[in-house]
């Protein structure tokens, strides 16, 4: 199995299109065309990750936070301690590769594993992605359709939620005339033809829409295929951001903050008291996810857990919501099983002898004094 196997299953889980616009996600240092042995799984990378993966015979390494994030103005190993990793990769033939975003903002990733982390249930987006979609209208005979469809069903089209191969299709005469320079695939240039066709519409996510349309000419029988493509201002139910969930029995603050801390293995929250003595349904976002707070509030949620919350953002959810902020990397972590979980079951595919290792270390540079 190569990188790129490896690869093009965590994307088609969590695309690059769906990333914040400023991220830098996808590969980092190294090739995907070479073999894997190993994996090591890590929040970021430092010197005792790249040490662990080493001992580990790890030739790839996937982080959540990227390595690379503002352009490099020099590589000067002797001074800079990136430039240093990013030799010791390269002599090693270590691939690096981090999935940010992406992995955020897409189904079962960072905040749904928070949530489940917190044992909630009826698990869904807090806030669904908006105006990331359009609707691809495209017309072919009869005789061609259902060859047509399976191929943008295969390219990433018509996916609602947990459905797949999802389209409406209605029936209708459509015409044409060829010129001299023409070769129609039904009936004869210069000759104006009625032909019975079915208008297919799909939806289809923006940043795929290349791949499907490429798939579409490809496996369209006119030389010139007919279609439209519509914007959409509908929210993306398959992306999105934060989780929001139930407890299976409702908590008196207190009791879920410690409920918190054993879940997330921390002994340190800042909070700010919400409104509610009991606690329900409870919103959450891994790591920075302050530019949520309303969204929660607006949920009805009783409680929001997230980390690297402001002053006033505190200020902000005074009274209304029980406001933790629970630090970045105790709410983020927990994504990495959910990543091991389906890289294990690609290799089990493929029946494969790598091993997948989670970094046994912290990578927390967050510490607390205690007086």
């Amino acid at each position: 199995m190569t990188g790129i196997d490896l690869i093009n299953m965590i994307e088609e889980w969590a695309p690059p299109g769906v990333a914040w616009d400023k991220d830098n996600v996808g590969l980092q240092v190294g090739s995907l065309r070479r073999k894997v042995q190993n994996i090591m799984l890590s929040l970021e990378l430092n010197d005792k990750v790249l040490e662990q993966a080493l001992n580990k015979n790890c030739n790839f390494i996937f982080t959540h936070h990227p390595f690379l994030f503002t352009p490099l103005k020099r590589i000067d190993t002797d001074r800079d301690e990136k430039s240093d990793l990013i030799e010791k990769l390269i002599k090693n033939d270590i691939t690096l590769y981090s999935a940010h975003t992406n992995l955020d903002f897409t189904k079962d990733g960072v905040s749904f594993e928070l949530a489940k982390t917190l044992k909630l249930t009826d698990i869904d987006f807090l806030v669904n992605e908006d105006s990331s979609q359009v609707k691809l209208v495209v017309f072919v005979p009869q005789t061609h359709i259902e060859k047509l469809s399976d191929e943008i069903f295969k390219a990433g089209g018509g996916i609602i939620g947990e459905y797949n191969k999802c389209s409406f299709r209605v029936e209708g005469n459509g015409t044409f005339e060829g010129s001299e320079n023409t070769d129609p695939a039904v009936g004869n240039k210069l000759n104006f033809e009625v032909v019975e066709e079915v208008r297919l519409e799909v939806l289809v996510d923006k940043w795929n829409l290349q791949k499907v349309l490429s798939t579409m000419y490809k496996a369209h029988p006119y030389e010139e295929p007919a279609y439209d493509i519509y914007p959409l201002r509908n929210k993306n139910v398959n992306y999105g951001f934060g989780a929001i969930g139930n407890l299976a029995q409702s908590m008196k603050p207190d009791e879920f903050m410690n409920h918190v801390c054993l879940s997330l293995k921390t002994s340190n929250l800042r909070f700010t008291k919400g409104r509610s003595n009991k606690i329900k349904k409870v919103a959450v976002c891994g790591g920075s996810g302050s530019d949520l707070l309303k969204s929660a509030i607006a949920s009805g949620a009783d409680a929001f857990v997230t980390a690297d919350v402001k002053y006033h953002a505190f200020q902000d959810a005074e009274n209304k919501i029980l406001y933790i902020d629970a630090g970045h990397y105790e709410t983020e972590i927990h994504a990495l099983n959910i990543v091991k979980k389906k890289i294990d079951s690609l290799i089990s595919e493929r029946k494969q002898k790598i091993k997948v290792y989670k970094y046994t270390g912290s990578t927390n540079p967050v510490k607390f004094f205690t007086k």
